[in-house]
């Protein structure tokens, strides 16, 4: 932190339960030269990882599809979401962290993977950044049914996919989460397939 116009002056704590939500007051110099006094709520979940499976071949992707209780709340009326395979950081690198979340949500161990960018997601209240990975797959790398890990309480069905059926269903509204749009715009852009 090297912003000569941030002085953060308190952060507070105000929950832990699942991931930690704080909250940072600080003071920003304005252009002119006043100082403002701020506060807000950061929330920190760690950093995460992404991925979009291909087979050139087959013309498909590997996505997933999982109950995601926040966009619930919000009007999604079932509340299940189709999604890129994604994960924490946790202690691991983005590389092996990927490759990892593969393996435990979709069954594909895939040795090979490129990474093609980062973002943070939602930069006004969360503190994540994302990394992002292509890799191809081929049938041959399926190792188990995925899935996902009990212990995380994961219920996840992996889809293999008709990559245009993919782009059909991303306009149409099935597919609605931000991280698979942009793997699968990433796709398209760079004909993968």
């Amino acid at each position: 932190m090297n912003n000569p116009k941030i002085n953060i002056t308190k952060t507070e704590v105000l929950s832990d339960n699942w991931y930690t939500l704080r909250k940072v007051t600080y003071e920003y110099q304005k252009d002119d030269g006043t100082v403002e006094t701020h506060a807000r709520e950061a929330y920190d979940r760690g950093n995460g990882a992404v991925i979009l499976l291909y087979n050139k071949e087959k013309g498909t992707v590997i996505l997933t599809r999982q109950f995601r209780m926040p966009t619930y709340v919000n009007g999604n009326e079932n509340g299940m979401m189709i999604e890129a395979c994604a994960g924490l950081l946790d202690e691991d690198n983005p590389e092996d962290c990927i490759k990892k979340e593969t393996q435990e949500e979709t069954g594909y161990q895939i040795k090979e993977v490129q990474k093609v960018f980062e973002s943070y997601m939602s930069p006004g209240s969360v503190t994540e950044i994302l990394y992002f990975f292509v890799a191809e797959y081929t049938d041959d790398m399926k190792t188990s049914e995925g899935g996902g890990l009990a212990e995380e309480e994961e219920n996840i069905e992996v889809l293999e996919l008709a990559f245009e059926e993919a782009l059909k269903m991303m306009d149409n509204g099935e597919i609605r989460d931000a991280k698979t749009i942009m793997l699968l715009q990433y796709a398209q852009i760079h004909n993968l397939l």
